[in-house]
């Protein structure tokens, strides 16, 4: 078993063990959930085939299989699914435990002068394509996403740094090989450092913190959508 899928069974293990638990009902969400991962997975895996293929980013031939679906290990395939799959789960959770609305304004206007920030600093980096990318992308879609008032801001942030924490274990265990046990420096995924800013959280890209905040927002901003369109039809 690789490293890479190892990381992505330790992820995956206690949100699918929970799905049943009567408190968060994770499952009985299932119809909303894999449409949004599906939907997010496919732009992901697109953008991510085009990186790899033009040597942006790499998988480490030690850590991953030798199974390659267009230029990707099977594991990289599986982390469109699992990281989604935990991460709304996380959100799920922050739901039932936490009553957030009263901060959804504020938590608006954060993103929002987010997405600026990002947009700006993208365009100040057309020549590194993963900062360019993923700034622009994220935000972007920060953007629209509070362009309206919507009842899931406050919980998307709260979420997103409840989920720093699995991210900076999973991540970076991801980018540095020292934690292989196999005493291996090759870490499971590379970059080129002439595409990222080279500022690095330990070893994790700053533009990671970015990558993974666009992924759940667009799983979250899916997720609710298709919830709120079950509910309009059950009214």
């Amino acid at each position: 078993m690789t490293l890479y899928f190892q990381l992505l069974l330790f992820t995956i293990s206690f949100p699918l063990l929970a799905s049943w638990d009567k408190r968060f009902k994770y499952a009985s969400k299932f119809k909303y959930l894999f449409p949004s991962v599906f939907i997010t997975a496919t732009f992901f895996i697109v953008w991510d085939i085009i990186f790899t293929k033009n040597g942006v980013w790499g998988f480490s031939e030690i850590h991953t299989s030798n199974i390659n679906l267009f230029y990707l290990p099977v594991e990289e395939w599986l982390f469109f699914i699992i990281i989604p799959f935990s991460c709304v789960f996380i959100y799920e959770s922050v739901k039932y435990f936490f009553t957030l609305d009263r901060y959804n304004n504020i938590s608006r206007n954060i993103l929002m002068g987010l997405g600026v920030v990002l947009i700006i600093t993208s365009l100040l980096n057309i020549n590194r394509s993963y900062t360019f990318w993923n700034f622009l992308f994220c935000g972007l879609f920060l953007i629209y996403s509070t362009m309206k008032k919507r009842g899931y801001h406050a919980n998307f942030l709260i979420s997103y740094f409840f989920h720093l924490i699995p991210f900076l274990i999973v991540n970076g265990i991801l980018t540095d090989g020292n934690f292989d046990f196999n005493f291996s420096t090759e870490p499971v995924v590379w970059y080129n450092n002439d595409e990222n800013l080279f500022i690095r959280f330990i070893t994790i890209p700053i533009e990671d913190f970015f990558y993974s905040m666009l992924l759940l927002l667009m799983n979250v901003t899916f997720y609710e959508k298709f919830k709120s369109k079950k509910i309009s039809n059950f009214k």
